[in-house]
């Protein structure tokens, strides 16, 4: 049977419509589906630091996301209680994050992929993946009518999370897996004083982090242990508050404030999967998954759909074979996003900075090289391997020390 799609992509969101869009510009045949109608929302840190924004300008999405009113953040500040440490995330060339409402973001990127071609089929519902012998060869699924339907297609790509159903039905090999670390819940409040700032505040075994987003509202969001997720369930507004309750400053600027949403949240799992096989692929968390304390998730999805598209594209257009360049994007992603993935994994559990980590953290503030640096590790903009090197971390400690 012929198929009718070169590329299938199962959900619609930051890793699977820019996707679809990159590979419709190409001239591929596209097919884009997700079980949600859009705009939707989604749980989300909602952060789209300097590099996933600059992609967002490569794509030519950059205005649009900017005439929605989001505001810009330039500085990014980081509270330990014992030192603050403020700086810039960015580089000259991408200054600024963006913390968009994810029912604009996802709705604007859905729009861009059916700008460029892409065929889109909101509200259905994939039931199963079409496969022969080994092989993928389609999906198998529901319109919101009920209306059965199948699709046919080279590759499927799994954009869809980390509940993947593509990941549940191939049972790729999953690696560098750690538990769950930590739980964090966000809402939305009204009239919370913010000067374009992303702030964040860390204590013994909590933290909250602080951003502005659309319509005047700013996302608060609380974390702790992941051990403690089943008190937190208990009355997540008391423990909320509680932890906002242990920065007086910050807590006086949000008594005047109102709650505008229910509260949202989870404990995330941290793991890679082998992100392709016989027909497919994954993009996004269903491929790649982490805490979210860094915000790392829309740069991650974003960086995937670059990535997946140049390897589909070079299978697809006879350039290489399919799991050459596949496992060159593996390869890449992992080699990218691991030190991220480790110095996360670290901070998630939330525990007392070790003494060297301490030392570093108090010897920076006064220099703002180092601030910046710091702050463009947390950002993903600066590797944790360079900025951690010995020989860095030497000279911070020497310029404190004179």
């Amino acid at each position: 049977m012929t198929n009718r799609f070169d590329v299938i992509v199962m959900g619609a969101r930051c890793a699977g419509s820019p996707t679809a869009m990159l590979l419709a510009r190409k001239g591929y045949r596209v097919l884009l589906v997700d079980r949600a109608t859009f705009p939707s929302d989604t749980v989300s840190t909602h952060i789209v630091h300097p590099l996933g924004v600059a992609a967002l300008s490569r794509w030519g999405l950059l205005e649009r996301l900017a005439a929605t009113g989001c505001p810009p953040i330039d500085t990014y500040m980081f509270d330990f209680g014992v030192a603050t440490i403020t700086g810039s995330p960015g580089t000259p060339e991408a200054p600024v994050a963006y913390c968009p409402r994810r029912t604009v973001l996802d709705k604007l990127l859905l729009d861009a992929a059916a700008g460029a071609g892409a065929e889109l089929r909101e509200g259905f519902t994939v039931d199963r993946l079409l496969i022969e012998g080994e092989r993928v060869v389609g999906i198998e699924g529901r319109t919101m009518t009920g209306k059965p339907m199948a699709e046919r297609a080279a590759i499927v790509v799994g954009a869809d999370g980390r509940h993947s159903l593509v990941a549940r039905t191939l049972e790729p090999e999953r690696y560098h897996e750690k538990p769950p670390l930590m739980a964090a819940w966000y809402a939305y409040w009204s009239g919370v004083p913010m000067d374009g700032r992303f702030e964040t505040y860390i204590r013994p075994y909590c933290g909250f982090g602080v951003a502005p987003t659309h319509e005047g509202l700013t996302m608060v969001i609380v974390g702790w242990p992941a051990a403690e997720l089943d008190r937190v369930k208990k009355d997540v507004e008391a423990s909320y508050l509680g932890v906002i309750g242990l920065v007086p400053e910050f807590a006086a600027r949000l008594a005047n404030a109102r709650r505008e949403s229910r509260f949202a949240g989870a404990a995330i799992p941290n793991h890679f999967r082998k992100p392709y096989g016989a027909g497919w692929a994954l993009i996004g968390d269903a491929g790649y998954i982490k805490d979210p304390i860094t915000g790392q998730g829309i740069l991650d999805a974003f960086r995937d759909a670059e990535r997946c598209v140049q390897a589909l594209d070079e299978s697809l257009g006879g350039m290489r074979a399919f799991d050459a360049a596949m496992a060159d994007y593996q390869r890449d992603r992992d080699e990218q996003v691991l030190p991220m993935y480790e110095f996360t994994c670290q901070i998630a559990a939330l525990q007392p900075p070790p003494p060297e980590l301490q030392q570093l953290i108090e010897a920076l503030p006064g220099n703002q090289m180092a601030m910046d640096d710091f702050v463009r590790v947390n950002a993903g903009t600066l590797s944790p391997a360079v900025f951690l090197a010995p020989e860095n971390v030497g000279a911070i400690l020497a310029r404190e020390g004179q």
